[in-house]
């Protein structure tokens, strides 16, 4: 009987931290224009959500972008 559990291959390590930071802040500078001018006109829309600030939302969206490009 074969041992399934033994020599199993290594997952290969997608990118690096340095790799994930760079990408990390290049998405975090290109999503602050965006967030500051959807915190100016957040007041006109009068949504329901509480109003993050620019750096909050951008982080949030920096956050939530960079891992898929990694996870591809």
């Amino acid at each position: 009987m074969t041992d399934i559990t033994s020599n199993t291959p290594q997952t290969r390590k997608h990118g690096t931290r340095a790799e994930f930071r760079v990408y990390f802040a290049i998405i975090f500078a290109a999503a602050l224009p965006f967030a500051l001018i959807a915190w100016i006109t957040h007041p006109l829309h009068r949504k329901g959500e509480p109003n993050k600030g620019p750096l909050a939302r951008a982080w949030s969206q920096a956050r939530t972008v960079t891992p898929m490009i990694f996870s591809a």
